[in-house]
């Protein structure tokens, strides 16, 4: 491609830029916080006896964990750790490592009017994370590629309900699996400038991910220790097993003063007892080892309590997302954070194979449960489908919707006397309308939410316009956003230095992983 086609490009780009802009009614980008007090279904009493029945687990079971030096922090912390890596803790002592954690934080990327707040009553969606295939109406669904990791990251970045970017927007099985992180780190700091995450599997990607971010930030790598810029998630693999990657990436990114989410994946009839109480107990038992972990390797670094607990489908095996008890889940786990006081995530997921009423439902049951049990960082808010196996192109536009349609009922609700408008009712009188009344002139373009999906027409213009559903209107959009987006403007110099740090680790990935230590330079 020549540079005048390039330019001519890039004018036509800006030229489709603003069209797209009215053509999908966003609501501005605001960090939400929920006026609202945390649904509980259960109470206090039942909330201690998970409590104490968790310290029980980790008194007398333990959990397994991999990988000396995890061991030997637990081993100076005063655990007991036998011949088989099974650490056993008593209950003051996870007492006394996660009071450290701080009750909430900030995270602050090269955009600093991006920075997200988590703790407390925040709120904070995210982009689907993880999937190994990818899937659109047009082409349908296909392994996952760097292709399309830079289009759903660009979706991501589009949308103003989307405050971060997840892990791994879908799998890069066409790039090294040793080397792809450096790949979707460097899209995650030049296609947006919103918070993301980095994959929290072992110390070196670590140690790259904030290096490359320090970059973007234009400061040294030390000095994010005071500012928190990167987020990994880590996943104990219940039952009550904690992997040596997992471990180190927690440990690195504690050193390095950057949050860290711990998550069990516990999967109720599988992976834990079949009963909501024994899968809490062991989650709870399970995260709080990791949080343990974390404190113990580095006091008063930011942490996260994790939560992903729903059921299997006990004919098949396969888990159930959006049921009624995964939400349930969702919300007690709630309280087990804040019992704790510590931040809170959870997700949005469903089981759905297509982007259709299923999807739809178990999304917005689990989207409900998450939002009303105080979770600050929802994961897989937009995009997720067939149980985490799929990205969707569609299911990231309509989840979206849902999204701006859940933080619409955050806005404070006005009650004086020019709202309530008695004087407009007496103009209007009885059996007449408010159509043209003063008091609905002033307000009509902005009174309700607007919806960018929802076709509101009546069936005969509907049917004229091509009787579109839902998910051939976001087939629409997405090719829309794509072909008009402009990434956030990066200092050249800057994204320069990036793509010359890629080529050098990738050069160098031949040798050994570094070992955690702070970083100097």
């Amino acid at each position: 491609m020549t540079a005048v086609t390039k330019r001519r490009n890039r004018r036509a780009r800006n030229r489709l830029a603003p069209e797209i802009g009215k053509s999908i009614r966003q609501l501005p980008r605001e960090n939400l916080r929920s006026p609202f007090p945390p649904v509980s279904p259960l109470d206090e009493e039942q909330i201690e006896h998970l409590h104490d029945s968790s310290m029980q687990l980790l008194e007398e079971q333990g959990i397994e964990v991999l990988g000396e030096m995890a061991l030997e922090v637990f081993r100076k912390a005063g655990a007991t750790v036998n011949a088989d890596g099974i650490v056993t803790m008593d209950r003051g002592l996870v007492m006394d490592a996660i009071s450290k954690a701080p009750e909430e934080f900030t995270i602050t990327p090269r955009n600093s009017e991006r920075s997200i707040h988590i703790g407390r009553n925040s709120i904070n969606f995210g982009l689907v994370s993880g999937p190994p295939n990818v899937h659109d109406c047009l082409r349908g669904r296909r392994p996952g590629n760097f292709e399309d990791y830079q289009k759903v990251v660009r979706l991501a970045q589009f949308f103003n309900i989307i405050h971060f970017i997840g892990t791994q927007g879908v799998a890069t099985t066409d790039l090294p699996p040793n080397t792809r992180h450096l790949d979707t780190t460097l899209v995650n700091l030049t296609d947006t400038d919103k918070p993301s995450f980095t994959i929290g599997i072992g110390a070196g990607r670590i140690r790259d991910a904030v290096e490359m971010t320090a970059i973007a930030l234009g400061i040294c790598p030390k000095d994010m220790k005071d500012r928190p810029s990167l987020i990994t998630n880590i996943n104990v693999n219940s039952p009550r097993k904690l992997d040596d990657s997992m471990a180190y990436a927690a440990m690195q990114m504690s050193i390095l003063g950057q949050p860290v989410i711990v998550t069990p994946f516990t999967l109720m009839g599988a992976m834990t007892p079949a009963t909501m109480a024994g899968a809490l107990v062991q989650q709870n038992a399970e995260a709080l080892l990791g949080l343990s972990l974390v404190q113990l390797t580095a006091p008063g670094s930011p942490v996260v309590y994790g939560a992903f607990t729903t059921n299997v489908d006990m004919r098949s095996g396969s888990p159930a997302f959006g049921t009624p008890e995964n939400s349930i889940a969702n919300m007690a786990s709630g309280q087990l954070a804040r019992r704790y006081k510590l931040p809170y995530r959870s997700s949005a997921c469903n089981a759905s194979n297509v982007n259709d009423c299923q999807a739809t439902w178990e999304t917005q049951m689990a989207l409900w449960s998450s939002v009303m049990g105080h979770a600050n960082i929802i994961f897989h808010s937009a995009g997720w489908l067939e149980g985490g196996l799929l990205t969707s192109f569609e299911k990231i536009v309509t989840d979206c919707e849902m999204l701006q349609h859940m933080s619409r009922l955050f806005r404070a609700v006005e009650v004086n006397d020019d709202e309530i408008g008695l004087e407009a009712m007496d103009q209007v009188g009885p059996g007449g309308h408010f159509f043209n009344s003063d008091h609905t002139l002033e307000r009509y373009r902005n009174a309700f939410y607007e919806p960018y999906l929802s076709d509101w027409q009546n069936s005969e213009n509907w049917q004229s316009s091509g009787s579109k559903d839902a998910t051939m209107r976001a087939t629409e959009i997405w090719q829309q956003i794509l072909q008009g987006f402009e990434p956030p403007s990066i200092d050249p110099g800057i994204r320069e230095e990036l793509e010359a740090f890629v080529v050098k680790r990738k050069e160098k990935l031949g040798r050994d992983e570094p070992r955690l230590e702070p970083m100097d330079a």
